[in-house]
């Protein structure tokens, strides 16, 4: 294990706490598209001049969303931690891992059957191995850094 591995795990956000911003940034995101998916949703026509019936249905939604992939990210990001303290190494496998495990118990309870849970688990996996090994980014770095202003000196014009 070289030292820049090391620095990474030791790193200042430990690992229970960046499971907590996992799931954190989970229900935020999860609640913002809840709240996206019940807006594509009509209104039955019984609570079109009610607004309390629309306003609860449209707030499980949302908490349906947010707490749903509250649990993907907490489980995705705690069981990433866990297998990079086992293996002491920071690579794919650990964020394959983590997405298996995510995918597979919170997606496989909801559909309720294990086909489903092995599924949702291995593209959840087969994702978060993608992103990783392509290096999380779509970029690539040349070595040259690019300002929003003019570092150089203009020509004098005379």
């Amino acid at each position: 294990m070289d030292e820049t591995d090391l620095k990474y795990l030791e790193d200042e956000d430990a690992p229970a706490m960046k499971t907590i911003k996992g799931a954190t940034m989970g229900l935020a995101v999860g609640t913002i598209w809840g709240t996206i998916v019940a807006t594509w949703y009509d209104v039955p026509r019984v609570e079109r001049n009610v607004a309390l019936p629309g306003l609860i249905r449209t707030l499980k939604m949302c908490g349906n969303y947010g707490l749903t992939f509250a649990a993907v990210g907490g489980i995705y990001v705690g069981v990433e931690q866990l297998v990079q303290k086992q293996r002491m190494k920071r690579d794919f496998i650990n964020g394959a891992v983590g997405g298996f495990a995510a995918g597979a118990s919170i997606y496989g309870l909801k559909g309720k059957s294990i086909s489903g849970a092995i599924s949702a688990g291995s593209a959840l996996a087969f994702t978060s191995a993608v992103l990783d090994i392509g290096g999380r980014t779509t970029r690539t770095d040349n070595g040259k850094e690019y300002y929003p202003y003019t570092t150089g000196k203009k020509p004098n014009v005379s």
